[in-house]
């Protein structure tokens, strides 16, 4: 498919997306206290996204997820967090 039809299909839901991320971080940057360290994954995540090689996806990925190897006894919370912790 050429650059310009993806466009044309997804630009503007990107778009929207772009936009919702800065209201997120917009809301953050309002808040109050100490952020844990979601917010440093998140902007570790945000920053391969302006580098103009392929593979961005995956590398966002791999930032947030957690990278080791031995399965744990029983799981800290009662749901995903969404970020590593370590």
């Amino acid at each position: 498919m050429t650059r310009q039809k993806l466009l044309d299909l997804y630009f503007m839901d990107a778009r929207a997306r772009l936009i919702d991320l800065a209201a997120f971080l917009d809301r953050i940057d309002r808040g109050q206290g100490e952020a844990d360290f979601r917010l440093n994954a998140l902007r570790q995540a945000i920053a391969e996204l302006g580098k103009p090689d392929q593979g961005r996806a995956e590398r966002v990925l791999l930032s947030l997820s957690d990278p080791t190897l031995e399965p744990i006894a029983a799981a800290p919370g009662k749901g995903a967090i969404g970020a590593y912790p370590g």
